[in-house]
């Protein structure tokens, strides 16, 4: 079956467990307060240039788990729609900078994973059609042609410079667009620059946290919550942090396996208030860091103790080898989406330019559980449309019907997107 055929009606069906169709009818009724808030919230802090954030839908929470200012993925977004990210991408982009013409974007430095490489021909695509001439940089120093699946060729150029400005091949931008989340550290020749670096490097993973950005998240919620009427819990995971570990050395056990236990009980509290009869669980992920790496599952402290050895090594290093010395340990959110063609476990991933939401997929996993992560070998993604779903919610339907169910992932991740609007203003003010 063709997903283009199907995109406005996504075959995925979510069990009715608690009190989120209340959520989402109040987002509903809300809708014109949100909206106004929004835009003011905007006005305080101006969006980052682009973004995408994990959901989970548990039925009776909808709260984001992962937000990523670097993002990959975005040949797995609906090509109907590909017109929305033009559009958005170019009042995204001048709102960094009005003047701009000409794009250099900086993609991760090396990697066989194909499916990312056509992702940065998307990338390349959308500025194209939205005016802008671009060149695709390397940090590294030659060179290179990449083969695409579509049989398509993209070439990267070393990247030069002389005095505080970047080039290749005679080519000066006005600004640089990073798709490289800098985990191994921010290179020399990105530091120090006249022309504007977006991302800012220095929100790259090598220093930015995601304890620090749930804390952004946490305030920006609470704030939400109150605009309308809500328990922040239903839209924001619990978490801590635990920031001196070695998983190889067991240091730092004490934290985690303190933290894991008040956090199980602090989710199980809130079960109990809401009578909700699923058991607790706990991700232990490293607190910088993406695809998926350095994470676990953990339902008791007693499998934080008996971590075997294969198991540590595997949360003791994430992307490029990097060693893990901190970990965030955040409250788990079940998913009870499942992709009906295969009745396998699903979740939402919302992308955006600015602070519009474009599209999105949903990670689908046949092999992982509820209560898993899905970010892992195995996985594929089916296209979701946002066309009408995020900024026009149909009040004369249900809240199960798919466009208002969109609007409310476009909520949740606008929500992520401005605690990551609050992180770059106080990175900047610092």
């Amino acid at each position: 079956m063709s997903i283009h055929n199907i995109y406005q009606t996504p075959h995925v069906t979510t069990a009715s467990v608690g009190p989120l169709h209340l959520l989402e009818k109040q987002l509903l009724n809300k809708e014109k307060e949100i909206e106004d808030w929004f835009s003011a919230q905007w006005k305080l802090s101006p969006a980052p240039v682009y973004g995408s954030v994990d959901l989970r839908n548990s039925g009776f929470k909808l709260a984001p788990i992962d937000m990523n200012l670097f993002p990959g993925g975005f040949n797995n977004l609906s090509k109907e729609f590909l017109p929305l990210s033009v559009e958005a991408a170019k009042l995204a982009i001048t709102q960094q900078l009005p003047s701009a013409k000409k794009i250099l974007l900086i993609p991760e430095n090396h990697t066989r994973n194909l499916y990312y490489w056509d992702n940065i021909k998307t990338l390349l695509d959308i500025l194209n059609h939205a005016g802008f001439t671009v060149r695709l940089g390397s940090l590294l120093t030659e060179q290179s042609t990449i083969s695409l699946t579509s049989g398509e060729t993209i070439t990267l150029e070393p990247i030069q410079r002389t005095d505080n400005k970047m080039n290749v091949a005679g080519f000066e931008p006005d600004l640089i667009l990073l798709n490289n989340d800098l985990s191994a550290g921010i290179p020399a020749i990105l530091q120090n620059l006249q022309q504007p670096l977006v991302p800012p490097a220095e929100l790259g993973w090598s220093q930015r946290l995601k304890s620090d950005h749930f804390q952004y998240y946490a305030d920006v919620s609470e704030t939400f919550a109150k605009l309308i009427d809500i328990d922040p819990w239903f839209i924001a995971p619990l978490f801590m942090h635990c920031g001196e570990i070695d998983f190889m050395q067991r240091d730092g056990e004490d934290c985690l396996t303190q933290h894991t236990a008040q956090l199980l009980q602090d989710i199980q509290k809130k079960y109990d208030e809401y009578q909700i009869s699923c058991k607790p669980f706990v991700i232990v992920k490293a607190d910088a860091g993406t695809y998926g790496m350095a994470v676990m599952t953990v339902r008791d402290v007693e499998e934080i103790r008996s971590l075997n050895r294969k198991e540590r090594t595997r949360m003791s290093k994430s992307k490029s080898g990097q060693p893990v010395h901190r970990v965030i340990v955040q409250e788990g959110v079940y998913t009870f989406e499942t992709w009906s063609v295969t009745d396998a476990v699903a979740e939402p991933v919302v992308y955006l330019w600015g602070q519009r939401v474009v599209g999105g997929f949903y990670r689908v996993h046949k092999d992982r559980g509820i209560d898993e992560n899905l970010n892992a070998p195995g996985m594929h993604f089916e296209p979701l449309a946002f066309a009408k779903t995020c900024h026009q919610p149909n009040k004369h339907a249900s809240s199960e019907d798919c466009q208002n169910r969109f609007y409310a992932y476009g909520v949740i991740a606008r929500l992520s997107m401005l605690a990551a609007a609050r992180e770059i203003v106080e990175q900047r003010q610092s």
